[in-house]
């Protein structure tokens, strides 16, 4: 795995399933988690800005239905 300069989210609390965030160059973001750190998630600026203001605004809540 590519060595990257990973920060913790500040909403994670100490401990197991914390997120973590690399930006190596402004257009790419990789997002993991503490559990499973070899899983990585590639996505840009724009994608994930939309991802969070789309949970943000609930559109994303039925997911979790079923």
């Amino acid at each position: 795995m590519p060595t990257h300069r990973w920060r913790k989210s500040s909403y994670s609390a100490q401990g197991a399933n914390c997120l973590y965030v690399s930006a190596p160059d402004g257009a790419t973001i990789r997002l993991r988690e503490s559990d499973q750190p070899d899983t990585i998630l590639t996505t840009n600026p724009t994608a994930l800005d939309a991802l969070i203001r789309s949970a943000k605004a609930g559109r994303l809540d039925h997911l979790g239905e079923g």
